[in-house]
């Protein structure tokens, strides 16, 4: 069910002001097309950060950039702290033993339920390297507390007592949550509403490039939407309704084996260097001196991407110089993709996010029925936008 704080309001704003957080709608998915024109008159793309969503939603919610609240990517280098650094016990296996699909999914199963990583964990890294690793989001970033590193809206709503209202994945799927919304709004018309709707997310990675689908789904949720501020206007005429995403959605069309040409140097895990491979960047530490040069001069010849400065980083608010999210950073080029052999051979999706925020299909977007109270130039002005009316 819904996680909801049923007090009497004491919101800055008095009233009904509804948020949707529509993951990986890029304003390059919305152009030519008709979403929400006339009810959302003020609409301007979003720029993210660099990254994927588990850096840029709780940028949003705390607005502050991923070297400030602390969350970036999933996987860190913590090895002290690892959950999972009990598994150096089976160093006596081959590897082969741990590092297979069956294994990948019986640590996957373990990390959600039994050792608390919620429900986004990942064996994103071969099962025998994972006691060098920690998990990013173990709590749900959703509710009181859940960002460690940074106050959150919800810890503002929560400290304000203003009633609100929270729908995630955590609670259920797309259409769900927009049911429900619809209903509570129509009989409690006040508050502050969150809405977190993830399925267009997976909906662009395989289908970017099916004009005919993704018309009808975004048509759906236009309608859908709707519905939810007719109901809203109905409760109260001055009911704000905003919606807005963490990042767009790239068109892939190029692919690089670099976790291959990597091990071909003939290196050693965990002993010379960790490798983390997602699709639009890999992360690298270093334990070797000779391991850190020749990997290095490979990175810096490829023709998938480029490695990031320290420099540019910080630019950017992703630079932690305690390395926990890696000594070295490669980026892809905006549309191509990490995938061979032994990365993602099993899944090649149309479309992709965790390019530069330069990019421009890696803008969000900012829709809504009036001007924000504040200019929104980020992800970290959504927050500034919440919290105007949370107190």
């Amino acid at each position: 069910m819904p996680s909801a704080a049923r007090v009497e309001p004491h919101l800055s704003e008095p009233g009904l002001h509804i948020f949707v957080l529509i993951d990986a709608l890029g304003w390059k998915v919305l152009e030519g097309r008709s979403f929400l024109d006339t009810i959302l008159p003020h609409r301007q793309p979003l720029p993210t950060v660099l990254g994927y969503s588990a850096g840029a939603i709780p940028t949003m919610l705390t607005g502050r950039l991923p070297a400030q609240h602390g969350h970036w990517n999933l996987l860190y280098l913590d090895p002290e702290r690892s959950p999972f650094r009990w598994l150096r016990h089976l160093d006596f296996l081959p590897r082969p033993v741990l590092d297979n699909r069956v294994a990948r999914r019986i640590l996957r199963e373990l990390g959600r339920r039994v050792l608390g990583l919620g429900p986004l964990f990942e064996c994103a890294v071969p099962p025998s390297l994972l006691p060098w690793f920690n998990w990013t989001e173990k709590l749900n970033i959703y509710q009181r507390g859940g960002i460690t590193g940074a106050s959150s809206i919800f810890d503002r709503l929560a400290e304000t007592g203003a009633e609100h209202t929270v729908y995630t994945y955590h609670h259920s799927g797309d259409a769900d949550i927009l049911s429900r919304a619809l209903h509570d709004v129509q009989t409690r018309p006040r508050g502050f509403y969150f809405l977190y709707l993830s399925e267009v997310d997976r909906l662009l990675h395989h289908h970017f490039h099916d004009r005919e689908l993704l018309d009808e789904r975004l048509g759906w949720y236009a309608r859908e939407l709707a519905k939810l501020f007719d109901a809203a206007r109905l409760g109260d005429a001055n009911a704000s309704f905003t919606i807005f995403s963490d990042h767009g959605m790239t068109p892939v069309d190029r692919h690089y084996d670099l976790p291959g040409q990597v091990e071909a140097l003939g290196f050693d895990q965990p002993a010379d260097y960790l490798a983390v491979y997602d699709s639009t960047m890999a992360r690298f530490w270093f334990f070797d001196e000779r391991a850190r040069r020749d990997i290095s001069a490979l990175l810096a010849t490829v023709p998938c991407g480029r490695i990031v400065s320290d420099q540019e980083l910080d630019n950017l608010g992703v630079r932690f110089p305690d390395g926990r999210h890696g000594h070295l950073i490669l980026l892809l080029h905006p549309g191509w993709l990490l995938a061979g052999s032994r990365f993602n051979q099993s899944w090649l999706p149309a479309g992709m996010h965790g390019y530069h925020p330069d990019d421009p299909y890696s803008d969000g977007v900012f829709l809504s029925d009036r001007p924000p109270p504040v200019p929104v130039r980020g992800l970290i002005d959504v927050y500034e936008c919440m919290r105007h009316v949370a107190g």
